[in-house]
């Protein structure tokens, strides 16, 4: 058994307001910079919806992720090592700029210095990239809000799980209905970006598993552009360097939240530490589709267990880092709880961020003046969703509807548990039938309640201690591998490039 610990993360979807105030921090963080004026570490798409960049889930055409080989699995980008060595000086498969947009700003000097007229003078669209006036055609937030739109929700890859009766249901005016849908990079177990750079520049920590580039050993080759099936590594076009979400590393580092998640509106965001067996990394991932979610949630460890404490600590792991995972929200949603699932688990990465799945909003119905509180009528079936539990589970569950069905019974039971509490209208034995059905206790309900709804700062982002005297043996021992730690993003493109 080989114990390793990962910063994990989980989103709480019923709880995101689509505010953007997320990618807004990480913006002016990160990539406020020449070369990266296109690039949001963090952005939050509208669900059903193309994404950013335009269906990004489509492997078949991005060929990003793993594809099961036998008993084994390879990166879908480097099936032919001939062809893939041919094409290190091109990628036919990777985005280009009109899949994410051509970044702009105002000539706003227009608007001060125009000659006199009868005319209001206006601020002309101006390429961040190329310095000349263009027609503004998409943004990175380009679909927002337009949940029923024919250019954007309809042309949702997720649909193509439904019937065609199916997806006309969904987008009828009285059922329609969207999500917001945040992403950063998943800082995954086995990430096929790593896998896949002919550089070695892409490498995970070893003592937190946060995804970083070595800037030196980058060569622009782009080959994890195209290997992220999230498409989360960019291209930075002035430096001829590929950069990604670092999960704001040096914040943690010092008891930090990371930015987005510090600025978050809703507070849909938790961030702790999870032990887990590197070992069954190759198993799990190359295991039939049907089974991953499940083996995956397998890999994660149990931090109070006596005796995965005691081989952890021989595998070098902290006391301090095994007491942040026994305090883990993660750890709860994902493994006591299990109502958080992972985001395209097929692509087979084993991401490290996990989604709440939405239950959507509530659908009363008023009877004489008043709304009928009948539970079936006040909240609906889970069964009869607006949005189809086969979409969600195109989303979560790699096509599994039990494995949705399941978390949001288990949510719908919280919600049915908490009026009760509250407001005291609802039959005893109406409640006591949905917590057992969803296997839920009332102390369990209690606790998922406090955790998504008032929970504090120190409950919500549990962040382990760093330990100097480690970082200091690995820079003693990398010294002649400059800016390992992933920073040195320049200006300017490097010699040679």
């Amino acid at each position: 058994m080989d114990i390793r610990s990962q910063i994990s993360m989980v989103f709480h979807l019923d709880k995101c307001i689509g505010c953007h105030t997320c990618s807004v921090a990480c913006k002016n963080i990160w990539t406020d910079r020449k070369g990266a004026e296109y690039m949001w570490w963090n952005n939050v798409e509208t669900k059903p919806g193309t994404g950013y960049p335009t269906r990004w889930e489509d492997q078949e055409v991005y060929k990003g992720g793993w594809t099961k080989t036998g008993d084994g699995i390879q990166p879908k980008s480097n099936k032919n090592k001939v062809i893939t060595l041919k094409n290190i000086t091109y990628n036919p498969d990777m985005p280009v700029m009109d899949d994410y947009y051509e970044p702009w700003t105002y000539k706003y000097s227009d608007l001060f210095e125009a000659p006199e007229g009868d005319d209001q003078p206006t601020a002309r669209t101006i390429s961040l990239v190329t310095g000349h006036p263009i027609d503004v055609k998409a943004g990175p937030n380009w679909d927002d809000d337009l949940g029923g739109t024919k250019d954007y929700a309809r042309k949702d890859v997720n649909l193509e799980k439904l019937s065609p009766e199916e997806q006309e249901a969904m987008f009828q005016l009285e059922r329609l209905t969207f999500m917001y849908l945040p992403r950063i990079c998943n800082h995954c177990l086995n990430p096929t970006c790593v896998a896949s750079c002919p550089s070695g520049a892409l490498y995970k920590r070893g003592e937190d598993g946060i995804v970083l580039i070595n800037q030196e050993r980058c060569r622009g080759w782009r080959m994890c552009v195209t290997a992220c099936p999230y498409k989360k590594t960019y291209y930075n076009w002035s430096t001829g360097k590929s950069e990604k979400c670092v999960l704001c590393y040096p914040r943690l580092e010092a008891g930090m939240a990371p930015a987005c998640f510090h600025t978050c509106v809703g507070r849909i965001r938790y961030l702790g530490v999870m032990l887990y067996d590197a070992e069954k990394i190759e198993a799990t991932a190359s295991c039939e589709e049907r089974d991953l979610v499940d083996k995956h949630f397998d890999i994660y460890l149990d931090p109070f267990d006596p005796e995965i404490i005691k081989k952890a600590k021989e595998c070098g792991i902290a006391d301090s880092t095994i007491e942040a995972a026994q305090k883990s929200p993660v750890y709860k949603f994902v493994k006591q709880w299990k109502i958080a699932l992972p985001l395209h688990p097929e692509f087979r990465t084993l991401p490290n961020l996990f989604y709440v799945p939405p239950l959507l909003p509530t659908m009363g119905k008023v009877t004489e003046g008043l709304y009928d509180t009948a539970t079936k009528s006040f909240w609906g079936g889970i069964e009869n969703s607006r949005l189809p539990l086969e979409y969600l589970a195109s989303l979560f569950s790699a096509g599994n509807v039990k494995q949705i069905e399941v978390v949001l019974k288990k949510m719908m039971a919280v919600k049915i548990h908490r009026r009760r509490v509250t407001v005291g209208d609802l039959p005893a034995q109406e409640v006591e039938d949905a917590l057992q059905e969803a296997g839920v206790s009332e102390e369990m309900a209690d606790a998922i309640f406090r955790l998504t709804t008032l929970a504090l700062n120190e409950e919500r982002f549990v962040i382990p201690a760093a330990h100097r005297e480690e970082a200091s043996e690995l820079l003693e021992a990398t010294d002649d591998r400059k800016g390992n730690a992933g920073f040195g993003f320049r200006e300017k493109p490097a010699r040679g490039l």
